[in-house]
């Protein structure tokens, strides 16, 4: 999505949030996109701590785009919410449908439906950077207001405070070849190897990196992942990943 919207909008920058996290997260465009995930029905914790500090210019556009694979949940407004308090507007949040990749609770879904999300995709990014060169304002895309706040109460509140100790329940199986693809596509350095073997270090962001992009498929969390299919975007390759992280 952050590629596409980029590419519809004469080649806006691409800057990781991870990335931008360790320079300072200021913003100096007339117009910044923020592109991220639905976790938990809210944002996922290292998107919460780049808003906290994000600093953009007077009069800058500032636009949120939160892809989800079952529903949005209360991640638009948490951001809209967060950059209030920092006193910049979010002027749009928009919500693309795309496969989830939650391997705990489900296998990537049939190759023939993620095909489906894709083909639909590029006439998203078009209406939405359509929208944004008009500069529009005022746009909340999302599900019901009730049942979007009931899944974020219920999961997002409480599950959230424990993602980051969650890598204590990831473990590496018999598959393992020790070829060390995990440690590079973690965007946050939490794993390190220990005679070749991935060791967590209790600062995860959850993201499913590690587990997704093994290539053995010897990463499981806990005892729900084991024979589930994985899945990472086909047109996305692990150097993309490792690339930024730096």
């Amino acid at each position: 999505m952050a590629r596409d919207i980029s590419a519809s909008l004469d080649g806006a920058e691409l800057i990781p949030i991870a990335k931008a996290l360790k320079s300072g997260a200021g913003a100096s465009a007339d117009v910044i996109g923020i592109i991220f995930p639905v976790y938990m029905f809210g944002l996922p914790l290292i998107v919460a701590d780049f808003l906290k500090g994000l600093t953009v210019k007077s009069g800058a556009y500032v636009f949120a785009v939160a892809t989800y694979g079952g529903a949005q949940g209360r991640a638009l407004q948490m951001a809209g919410d967060i950059l209030k308090r920092r006193g910049i507007a979010l002027d749009a949040g928009f919500s693309v449908l795309m496969p989830g990749n939650y391997t705990p609770l489900y296998g990537a879904i049939p190759e023939e439906k993620q095909k489906e999300m894709f083909d639909k995709e590029p006439v998203r990014v078009k209406e939405i950077a359509e929208r944004v060169r008009r500069r529009e304002t005022g746009i909340m895309e999302g599900s019901p207001a009730i049942p979007n706040f009931l899944l974020y109460a219920l999961l997002y509140r409480g599950g959230s405070s424990q993602i980051r100790k969650s890598d204590r329940y990831f473990w590496a199986d018999e598959k393992c070849t020790r070829c060390g693809l995990c440690e590079k596509v973690c965007p946050v350095s939490d794993i390190r190897l220990e005679d070749g073997r991935p060791v967590w270090l209790g600062h995860c962001e959850h993201c499913m990196a590690c587990l997704q992009w093994c290539p053995p498929e010897a990463i499981q969390y806990k005892k729900s992942t084991a024979g589930k299919r994985r899945y990472h975007h086909p047109l996305i390759k692990a150097a993309d990943i490792m690339g930024e992280r730096s």
